[in-house]
């Protein structure tokens, strides 16, 4: 049997992308959402576009689902799907780092706790499987506003809630830390939910590039960053290897992968 076909698969994500993005999305933000080169994700819009899948706004230059593909619905990945594939990774991750470790998906306007593992020690946990947690002020939930189209747009003009002194409330200061999210390729909460906790989180994503999910460390600041102001580096590296291993399961796990 032949292999997946990469082109396929990619026209297949951006289809899924830009049917979660209301508002339309560009070529840039789109290219980042998947991380794919702008001009590779250039050419298969302009490709989708000639059939009919996809329409470009004129006067935004914004892309949307074209006529042909009207009814298109991009379904999220099971978050027990998403679980059965970090469970092994998220263990390692909590060993390697002596942290907690989460699991995270999108829930509405929210991320919802998918998976937790303990921090490797004797301290009294609770635990979060099943909790919801804003989206602009924890590091799981930023991964998710800077890949998901049209989540940051959507929430416009709505009152956010300040849980500390540091939570990001102003849309601009929280616009431009989601792009620094993807400029980074990971998210950090520094005493912004919690005024005494810190966590730093990547982006978990499918065959096609679209991030289903994210996973993160959280602990006292004093242990996730140096002088309280930024985290370990070598903390940032861990999460960030994890992520992309799951990313590599879950991309083997489709039919004909290699």
């Amino acid at each position: 049997m032949p292999g997946p076909i990469q082109s396929i698969e990619r026209a297949a994500a951006i289809m899924n992308v830009v049917a979660e993005a209301p508002f339309g999305i560009g070529v840039g933000e789109l290219a980042a959402a998947l991380d794919l080169p702008k001009t590779t994700a250039h050419g298969l819009l302009r490709t989708l576009v000639r059939v009919g899948y996809i329409e470009q706004e004129a006067g935004s230059g914004k892309y949307r689902v074209g006529a042909v593909a009207l009814g298109l619905a991009s379904r999220p990945l099971d978050t027990n799907v998403l679980r059965s594939y970090s469970m092994n990774r998220a263990d390692a991750l909590a060993a390697r780092s002596a942290e907690s470790v989460r699991i995270g998906a999108l829930h509405e306007t929210n991320v919802r706790i998918a998976h937790h593992v303990f921090r490797p020690d004797d301290t009294a946990q609770t635990l979060r499987i099943g909790a919801e947690l804003p989206l602009h002020a924890t590091a799981l939930g930023k991964v998710l506003l800077a890949y998901t189209p049209g989540l940051t747009e959507s929430g416009a003009g709505a009152t956010l809630p300040a849980f500390t002194r540091r939570t990001l409330v102003a849309p601009r200061a929280l616009s431009a830390e989601v792009a620094g999210v993807r400029g980074r390729g990971h998210a950090t909460d520094i005493g912004e939910f919690s005024s005494e906790r810190a966590s730093v989180a990547a982006p978990i994503r499918d065959a096609g590039g679209r991030v289903v999910g994210a996973i993160g460390l959280v602990g006292t600041i004093d242990r996730i960053t140096e002088r309280g102001t930024v985290p370990r580096p070598g903390l940032i590296e861990l999460v960030v290897v994890a992520a992309a291993g799951i990313s590599r399961d879950l991309t083997a796990s489709r039919p004909g992968a290699r």
